[in-house]
């Protein structure tokens, strides 16, 4: 693997899911930056992601874009093999990938409500489970997952996602007591109102009812700050954490 970038991160391979666009474009980019190896995941949208990967690669890193619905367990398996095959290990898993939908519960249909669900939960546990024993066998290895502050603090219409997000919580210290024997640390880190592009199946945002201290929407790049850090070396410590950046709108607890 080239070390072409330098960096605290170089010789490591992180997959990014759901890394075509906002929160997950950003994390792929600042891995890169310091000098990890990226694959750029998405569902369908294959011309955005190859174009993160093309932005890498230009600035000297090392990318590989990967359409794969990480619902689908032989997907994401085919994935991973890329992934090995390719770079040589997989260091980092960022688990981004999400769906938000916006419906209020008297009229949101069972698929709808598991299709949000589906994604987050199911998703995160084929692409953890296909990644984890790379991790082992190179004896450590990184998980973050994304949350939300809309399960800490509450949100209408938003049913579907509370759920999901209340369930990566779980998932990642249930993770984080079990691999922590193998180095490998699993944490979590939870936006707050982050100014992002939004398709159209997530509906309109929804309100900020209460300013946050630091009055301002966040951005991209103060996410994927987080995550990068929860990455580096001297996060080793770290495991089991939500990590709260949402400029004092919730205070953590």
């Amino acid at each position: 693997m080239s070390d072409d970038l330098g960096g605290a991160l170089s010789g490591q391979v992180a997959i990014v899911t759901g890394a075509a666009r906002n929160i997950g474009r950003a994390t792929a980019l600042k891995l890169a930056a310091d000098g990890a190896a990226v694959v750029i995941n998405a569902a369908q949208d294959r011309d955005a992601a190859e174009a993160v990967a093309a932005e890498i690669t230009g600035a000297g890193g090392q990318a590989l874009a990967h359409i794969a619905d990480i619902t689908d367990a032989s997907a994401v398996g085919a994935m991973i093999d890329a992934t090995a095959d390719t770079f040589g290990s997989v260091d980092i898993l960022v688990l981004n990938a999400s769906i938000r939908g916006q419906k209020p519960f008297v009229d949101m249909t069972h698929e709808e409500y598991r299709r949000v669900i589906d994604v987050s939960i199911d998703g995160s546990f084929h692409t953890a489970k296909a990644c984890v024993p790379h991790m082992i066998s190179a004896g450590g290895g990184r998980i973050i997952t994304l949350g939300g502050i809309s399960w800490h603090v509450g949100a209408l219409n938003r049913v579907h996602n509370l759920v999901a997000k209340s369930g990566i919580t779980g998932f990642t210290r249930g993770l984080a007591m079990e691999l922590a024997e193998h180095g490998i640390t699993v944490n979590s880190v939870s936006p707050g109102f982050i100014d992002t592009v939004r398709p159209g199946s997530a509906g309109t945002r929804p309100p900020m009812k209460t300013s946050p201290a630091i009055d301002r929407m966040g951005t991209p790049d103060e996410i994927a700050a987080m995550v990068h850090y929860l990455c580096r070396p001297e996060a080793a410590y770290i495991t089991g954490q939500i990590m709260h950046v949402n400029g004092g709108l919730f205070l953590g607890g």
